[in-house]
């Protein structure tokens, strides 16, 4: 069986890292100093300090990245420059992670420097302030999801991410690259990272060192997206089943109707688990791209094991009735 290694939310995020991964995205850029880069971001959301620049700090959010907009730019240029830099102290003394300043605005030299004072890093960034915010939540949303890793095979087919489990030697690489050849596309491979978005859905990615390559027993490392296109890569997807390969002779049972479908417990949330008896002459890849199939009917409302012992105890109803 594959193994796993779970791991719980991140107690925080260093402001730097924070920056380093999603500045981009985010369409930040430094304006003050490096200086405040080691202070921990806390709590996965954010905060305006519009209260807070009024004095009142009772209910004050500190651990969030706090975001100056329009509103609070506008008090600000409304208060004496002796009073604006008073206020802004005292919000900087907080031990607040970094500062963003949304619409590419800029702060006064002077506020620069009380930050730079007190060790805390200023952001620019071009977004509307709404639009920074739901986008920067997102981000630390998935940076202090609960993940866990596992030993396998990330693969979307026709849609469904299918996480490939099995021992040595089941064939997994094999499987994976005749699904390749059949469209599908490459997640991860190995090492499985898998991250649990707000209790709703799993996530899988691959470690970003080994993104878009997979070994093969006897070729070594190979390049999926260079041999197969870039077509055949994805960077995540999300978790919808798990197929365990095992050798044939090492299962006790094997299902033959379907109705009683086994699930598994990943980061707290039920996924759909079966398990494939591995033996000679056996097309492993045709038979998960069915059970792909047959999972997306079920997402659909139809579940072919359910509809057909239905018709079975129908049939036998009749029967019975016309006997009588």
């Amino acid at each position: 069986m594959a193994k796993s290694k779970t791991h719980t939310a991140p107690p925080s995020i260093k402001v730097g890292d924070f920056f380093k991964r999603h500045g981009k995205e985010l369409s930040m850029k430094l304006v003050g100093s490096r200086i405040g880069y080691d202070r921990p971001i806390l709590e996965p959301t954010i905060n305006r300090p519009g209260l807070a620049l009024t004095g009142f700090y009772k209910y004050f959010a500190l651990h969030r990245i706090q975001v100056i907009g329009l509103a609070e730019r506008s008090y600000i240029r409304h208060l004496s420059q002796a009073n604006a830099e008073k206020r802004f102290m005292d919000l900087c003394r907080h031990r607040i992670p970094c500062i963003v300043v949304s619409r590419a605005q800029e702060l006064t030299e002077n506020l620069l420097e009380i930050a730079n004072e007190a060790g805390v890093s200023v952001f620019q960034t071009s977004m509307v302030t709404m639009n920074y915010i739901n986008a920067a939540t997102v981000r630390l949303d998935w940076e202090f999801a609960p993940s866990t890793s596992q030993h396998g095979c990330m693969i979307d087919v026709m849609g469904i991410g299918i996480l490939i489990r099995g021992d040595s030697g089941t064939g997994k690489s094999e499987t994976v690259l005749a699904l390749l050849r059949r469209g599908a596309s490459l997640v991860a491979d190995d090492m499985v990272r898998i991250r649990n978005i707000e209790d709703r859905e799993l996530i899988a990615t691959a470690p970003e060192l080994g993104r878009s390559y997979m070994e093969v027993r006897g070729l070594g490392i190979i390049n999926v997206a260079a041999l197969f296109g870039v077509g055949t890569f994805r960077t995540e997807k999300r978790l919808d089943l798990v197929v365990t390969l095992k050798r044939e002779g090492e299962m006790e049972s094997v299902e033959r109707l379907g109705l009683d479908r086994e699930k598994v417990d990943v980061l707290g949330i039920e996924v759909p688990h079966i398990e494939l008896p591995v033996a000679p002459g056996r097309d492993m890849a045709q038979l998960i791209e069915v059970a792909a199939l047959d999972q997306k009917l079920k997402t659909l409302g139809h579940d072919s094991a359910v509809e057909f012992n239905k018709k079975l105890l129908k049939r036998m109803r009749d029967q019975r009735k016309s006997v009588v």
